[in-house]
């Protein structure tokens, strides 16, 4: 490694060839180009407009260009060919005149003649018929009273206020009829008219136009802020034209050379050459070296040909290869002849700045330009005491000056000769602590320096930054996110350290500041303020964190200023101290960086601070090579708010064209919106904040980043508002913004027409499902009914084999012994007789028996229902007195299986009952197959039932109990008819949908 020495002498030889080489650029480079503007600059491979012609701007915020081919608008963002105003056609694209009245009428003249004029009800054009004179259209301007004059190749003419024919201005007005290039009304109300024959004028009042000086060809005009009319002849010769010949007869010499020339709003003059825009002077400013835009420094082209100011104070000029726009500066640099190289500030006594950088010496600076030599030293750290002691220091040494006093070298400490001092403070003893870059920190006390003051548990990284707190507590920031206290007075012991552990969070600390009881942090990683005892992280909305902040000031006020390394951050103090109240809060804030004219970043190490208030109130930031400043008090505004417009509506693909004040009616089905939007801001486009919603969709504004459109998809049918509105980089919003309303008509499918079908159709499904359903159940049932019926008749055979095999046959045994013994017995006698009556009896409980067992058994085939119970009631009347006969009504049809059985059974306990109980004459059976109901009935004429009976049965008797059982089983109706003597009638009614 090299010693220090030998680095301070190395550095010593390279400063004497930089000095030199800023002098060879001073002395070959112009004066700093337009510092308090930025410049834009566009051609064609930004789609940007050549050989631009005129420039307009109407109510609306768009800035209208002409050009030889097509008319072209520009909403500061995008530059867009148009070959229609307000949805009416241009007749021709070579436009050439160009006017917008406050109506927001649009005027266009065109190279081969003819003017139209364009507004949203219509378009009108005008010609040769409608009195305009034949030629090219060279200029159009609108009078304070409100006519219309046009300069063309043939002449001038004027349309009256309501007017609908042009009236010639020619030989009866005192004008020429050729080659009128420019109409211009002077603030006093005089008129001047351009021509190829001089400057014409025409006094409030007079009928006539006169002559002016000089009388010569004078194309384009201009009106200085006194007032004085300046035209160009057509060899780029400017004069101030005058009313009457001067006196004396000398060559006509002119004022200025140019080929055009333009007086903006604050009275400075612009003035055209071939080759770029030169500023001659700013009126009232300081006395500066003409400023040049030209090819070497970023014009868009040569020939500059036209000029415009538009409403936010920008200057736009038209070359033949594109168009530039200047923006004035919120920043104001500080014009130097050479450049620094990485300035160091600090506050100078008389409303002034002192400032030194690595070459040149400590120079005091008022904002208008170098005051005095303060001291022929560079500057790398300074510090003002609160005793009012100045120190400046570099590798050299140190510069020491008491209150109103002069300059004491001050020897560095052993072994740092050669090494920047970073940090510079002093005590409230007096004593200077100083820190120097790989040398370590000290503290010079009674003319000693003590490394680390003599203090322990100090860190080793570097001290990059101090300052000292209003208990006297000296604060030193290091390189590793942490600071170290060193008591007032306290010269030994152990030092205090806060860190990540007390929420210190910004990497390296490059600025401590003192607000009052508090102190403010900056570092690389961003701002953190300490306050009861820990630090509090500031965040910014959006996002912003306010990396590398080495400069920072608060206000009388309480307004807050940052420097750091992407912006110049300005805080309100109202945002200040909402953020004070909740510091988990995001604040709001104001930007300022390059689009405002600052010119490189905050130093990321020394020399330091970045930011500085004169005593004048103005703000003093520096960056690597320069300085600029800000009166905070008047920053410049505007006070504009942006119009806001819907330019473009595409549903699925298709584009449409909005109406104002119309809704906007779209194609049945309309699924996917896209809309185009824009916020007409000219001045700084990047930093116009836009917000739209759509209600109906969005529950909030929506901000985009980046983009001016709004995507939508999947929206239903219905009626629709979309709503937008911006604000300008002041954050002045557009309250009224922009609406436009939207009706998607519905699809057949989306009507509710379709709804209703849709139901009744889902309701038809659903009945069908139903009627499955019940089919189902009913199969279901009916198949369950059979097994349950074949397990029955199972059980039934069951019982009946095992009463024949085992009841019946031990009761045959026995009556055939009591035969065999009854036998034994003689004839006639009583013994014998009642033996053979008790055996008679058993052998019809016998009969009885058998017969119940087979009814048991029995069983009737489904398809034969009525030819089975014929049979079986033919057999019953075979053994009784009485007639049996069947009736069979409706087509036969086949009973369900469970239902057949059923009534099977019901009917043969019927007749059974009937032929053995009734004592009746004629039986009947009747069956009746109906569609409605299947119905069963048996009929007899004989002793009939008691009503008791007939409604519960005989006690112990258990038919008709088993006859009601079966019918329930199905879903039947059983019925009883019967009185004494008049007979019985048994009735069984199926509804028909269960029993077939």
């Amino acid at each position: 490694m090299l010693r220090p020495s030998l680095l301070y002498r190395l550095r010593c030889l390279l400063a004497i060839p930089l000095a030199a080489l800023h002098l060879f650029c001073a002395a070959a480079q112009p004066a700093p180009l337009l510092s308090d503007y930025t410049h834009s600059a566009w051609g064609a491979v930004q789609g940007a407009p050549v050989d631009v012609l005129k420039f307009a701007q109407g109510k609306d915020g768009w800035l209208w260009i002409a050009t030889a081919t097509g008319l072209y608008r520009y909403d500061g963002v995008r530059f867009e060919r148009t070959d229609s105003v307000y949805g009416h056609r241009l007749p021709s694209s070579n436009v050439l005149g160009l006017a917008i009245a406050p109506d927001g009428a649009i005027w266009i003249g065109y190279r081969l003649g003819g003017v139209t004029v364009f507004r949203p009800e219509g378009a009108r054009n005008y010609g040769q018929a409608e009195g305009l004179p034949t030629g090219a259209v060279l200029h159009i301007e609108r009078a304070p009273d409100g006519a219309i004059w046009v300069g063309t190749r043939d002449g001038a003419a004027r349309l009256a206020p309501g007017a609908q024919r042009f009236e010639a201005q020619g030989e009866n007005v005192g004008l020429p009829t050729r080659r009128v290039y420019q109409v211009l009304f002077g603030r006093d109300g005089t008129q001047w008219m351009g021509t190829m024959y001089g400057v014409f004028f025409r006094k409030p009042g007079q009928a006539r136009f006169s002559h002016a000086w000089p009388r010569t060809m004078l194309t384009s005009m201009a009106e200085a802020p006194d007032g004085a009319i300046w035209a160009v002849d057509n060899q780029d010769h400017y004069y101030r034209v005058r009313t009457s010949e001067p006196p004396g007869k000398g060559p006509l010499q002119p004022d200025a050379l140019g080929n055009g020339m333009r007086f903006d709003r604050d009275g400075t003059m612009w003035l055209f050459k071939p080759d770029g825009i030169e500023r001659k002077f700013v009126p009232g400013g300081p006395s500066l070296p003409a400023q040049r835009l030209t090819r070497q420094n970023g014009i868009s082209g040569p020939l500059p040909q036209s000029s415009f100011q538009d409403r936010e104070g920008n200057l736009w000029f038209g070359t033949s290869a594109g168009l530039d726009r200047l923006r004035p500066n919120r920043l104001k640099t500080l014009p130097v002849d050479v450049p620094f190289d990485h300035p160091g500030m600090l506050p100078g006594p008389n409303s002034d700045v002192w400032i030194g950088d690595y070459v040149g010496d400590i120079r005091s600076f008022t904002a208008d330009g170098v005051k005095k030599v303060e001291l022929k030293e560079h500057l790398a750290a300074s510090h003002w005491a609160a005793d009012g002691t100045l120190w400046l220091g570099n590798e050299l040494g140190l510069h020491h000056r008491a209150v109103n006093g002069g300059f004491t070298r001050v020897a560095l400490p052993p072994g740092v000769t050669g090494l920047d001092p970073q940090a510079l403070q002093q005590d409230r003893a007096g004593d200077l602590w100083a820190s120097f870059s790989g040398g370590g920190l000290f503290r010079r006390t009674k003319g000693i320096w003590i490394r680390n003051g003599g203090m322990s548990g100090l860190p080793t990284a570097q001290a990059t930054t101090m300052a000292m707190d209003g208990q006297g507590t000296v604060w030193l920031g290091h390189a590793d996110n942490s600071i170290s206290l060193i008591g007032d007075g306290q010269h030994d012991g152990a030092v205090k350290r806060l860190g990540a552990r007390d929420g210190l969070q910004v990497g390296a600390v490059l600025q401590l500041y003192r607000d009052g009881d508090a102190m403010w942090t900056g570092g690389e990683h961003g701002v953190a303020l300490y306050r009861g005892g820990r630090f509090h992280s500031l965040r910014g909305a959006r996002g912003e964190s306010f990396r590398g902040v080495s400069g920072m000031l608060r206000l009388p006020g309480g307004d807050l200023w940052l420097h750091g390394a992407d912006a110049i951050y300005h805080l309100t103090a109202s945002s200040v101290a909402a953020w004070l109240a909740d510091t988990a809060t995001a604040v709001e804030f104001e930007r300022f960086d390059a689009l405002d004219g600052l010119q490189g970043h905050a130093a990321q190490l020394r020399p330091l601070p970045t930011l500085v208030r004169s005593l004048d109130g103005k703000l003093w930031f520096s960056t690597a090579a320069t300085i600029a400043t800000i009166d905070p008090a008047h920053i410049r505004r505007n006070p504009l708010p942006p119009p806001v417009q819907i330019v473009t509506v595409l549903a699925d693909g298709a584009p449409y064209r909005p109406d104002a004040g119309k809704p906007l009616q779209l194609p049945q089905g309309s699924r996917n919106l896209q809309i185009g939007f824009t916020a007409l801001s000219l001045s700084m486009p990047e930093r116009v904040r836009l917000r739209y919603r759509l209600t109906g969709v969005d529950t909030g504004w929506q901000e985009p980043v980046g983009r001016r459109e709004a995507y939508y998809t999947n929206l239903a049918p219905g009626s629709y508002r979309f709503a937008v509105t911006a604000a300008n980089e002041d954050g002045v919003w557009n309250t009224q913004g922009a609406t436009l309303d939207i009706v998607i008509a519905p699809t057949f499918v989306q009507t509710p027409w379709f709804k209703v079908l849709l139901a009744l159709g889902g309701a038809l499904l659903l009945y069908g499902l139903y009627v499955l359903r019940i089919r189902r159940l009913k199969r279901g049932m009916h198949e369950r009914l059979q097994e349950r019926l074949q397990e029955r008749l199972a059980e039934r055979s069951r019982i009946a084999r095992s009463l024949h095999d085992t009841l019946l046959q031990s009761v045959q045994g026995l009556i055939l012994s009591f035969h065999a013994h009854a036998h034994m017995l003689p004839q006639g006698t009583r013994e014998r007789a009642r033996l053979d009556g008790t055996l008679n009896l058993a052998d019809q409980l016998l009969i009885e028996g058998r017969d119940q067992i087979m009814d048991l058994r029995a069983v009737a085939p489904p398809d034969e229902l009525p030819l089975a119970l014929q049979q079986f009631g033919k057999g019953l009347s075979e053994h009784r007195a009485h007639t049996f006969t069947v009736r069979v009504s409706g087509i036969c049809r086949r009973l369900l299986p469970c239902v057949h059985d059923e009534i099977y059974a019901i009917a043969r306990e019927a007749l059974f009952n009937a032929s053995r109980y009734a004592e009746a004459a004629n039986i009947v059976l009747e069956l009746d197959y109906a569609g409605q109901a299947f119905a069963l009935r048996v009929r007899d004429d004989g002793c009939g039932l008691d009503e008791a009976v007939a409604q519960a049965g005989r006690p112990g008797h258990w038919g008709l109990v088993g006859m009601r059982e079966r019918a329930d089983s199905i879903g039947a109706t059983l019925t009883v008819s019967s009185r004494p003597g008049a007979g019985t009638e048994i009735e069984v009614s199926v509804p028909g949908q269960l029993a077939y």
